[in-house]
């Protein structure tokens, strides 16, 4: 299966860069490939609505940046894995941007099922502090037709010291190996 996995946090050693980082090793001790793009330092301009994309059938964003190299990416995968940190109870503004540009292949992305999992990290200690953030993720990927293939939701980790010793890195790569590809059987001949 190829994974997919989208963070969204500008601070590359922070909680949810450990999420990430534990979720691709198990990945890929289960035989899966991996690609990740990090969201929170590439140049991805926000989409501005203009609806190019969607006229005469093209598909094409207007904004020529880092999504130029993601879109074949997210069309490739079979799973894509959302990690972000909680920011103001909700995902990051940089992985919602990225998210946000999706419109423009929305149609491609709809055709064919992916999984999805969320990964996320907060420095509350209530677990409603996440209410808004699931509610999103289960919206989107109602909207995409993706399967929800599990999440890890950290709580009380402000800092990645908080995060190393909690047991959330290891519910990130126990998530990562129990993922299974699907057998398809094809009875054309």
């Amino acid at each position: 299966m190829k994974i997919l996995i989208l963070t969204g946090s500008p601070r590359s050693k922070g909680t949810t860069s450990l999420l990430a980082d534990e979720f691709a090793k198990g990945a890929k001790e289960a035989g899966h490939e991996v690609v990740r793009f990090d969201t929170g330092i590439l140049n991805i301009r926000p989409c501005i609505g203009c609806h190019h994309c969607q006229k005469n059938g093209t598909n094409k964003c207007v904004s020529d940046d880092a999504m130029t190299r993601l879109y074949p990416e997210i069309l490739s995968a079979d799973l894509i894995a959302f990690v972000t940190p909680v920011y103001y109870f909700g995902i990051s503004t940089q992985l919602k941007t990225a998210i946000d540009r999706f419109f423009s292949i929305n149609k491609k992305i709809r055709k064919f099922p992916k999984k999805a999992v969320l990964l996320a990290a907060c420095g509350d200690k209530q677990e409603w502090a996440m209410d808004p953030l699931k509610l999103h993720y289960e919206t989107l990927c109602r909207y995409l037709r993706f399967e929800d293939m599990g999440q890890v939701l950290a709580y009380s980790c402000h800092e990645r010291e908080d995060m190393e010793n909690s047991k959330y890195p290891e519910m990130a790569r126990e998530l990562g190996r129990s993922l299974v590809e699907d057998l398809t059987l094809d009875y054309t001949f």
